[in-house]
This record gives structure tokens, C-alpha cells and sequence, in this order.
């Protein structure tokens, strides 16, 4: 049981992480000038609500430190501002 609760934690964390980086794309696409169908200012949100889901989910599973997700993803200081963070 243990084992099997241990995959859908990871496999909940790849779900999370794929979410962001599909969000952090789009807002790095906007500003590239690739695609701006969607207003900035929603593709920041919405870039904050992923970073922040799956740093809870990192929390969860005990992983506390975000620091090499934040510097291995490049997450821009105006998307951890709307954590919280700086």
C-alpha cells in the first residue's frame, strides 16, 4: 500500500510539475511575442497558481526547499511575487 501511495504521490508531482511548465512557457512565449492571445497579466496568474500548486505538492511529500526548482525552472521573480515570495 505504501509502495502504491508512494507512485501516485510521484506521479501527482510529475502532473504538477508538467502543469507549470506548460504555464511558465506560455508566459515566456508572451513575452517572446510568439503568442499573445491571452492578456499578460492571465498568463501571470495563471503561471503563480501553477508554481504555487506544485510547491504544495513538493511541501507534501517533505520536499521543503524550493530554491533548485525555482533557479532549475527559471521562474521569473514577478511570478514567486505572487506567492509571496522574493
Amino acid at each position: 500500500l505504501q509502495h502504491e501511495m508512494a507512485g501516485e504521490a510521484a506521479a501527482a508531482l510529475g502532473r504538477m510539475d508538467n502543469k507549470m511548465i506548460k504555464a511558465l512557457d506560455a508566459l515566456r512565449a508572451w513575452d517572446a511575442g510568439e503568442d499573445q492571445n491571452q492578456p499578460r497579466d492571465a498568463l501571470v496568474k495563471a503561471a503563480a497558481k501553477a508554481v504555487w500548486m506544485f510547491f504544495v505538492q513538493r511541501e507534501s511529500l517533505g520536499l521543503r526547499d524550493q530554491r533548485p526548482v525555482i533557479a532549475h525552472h527559471q521562474i521569473p521573480r514577478e511570478v514567486l511575487l505572487r506567492l509571496g515570495a522574493s
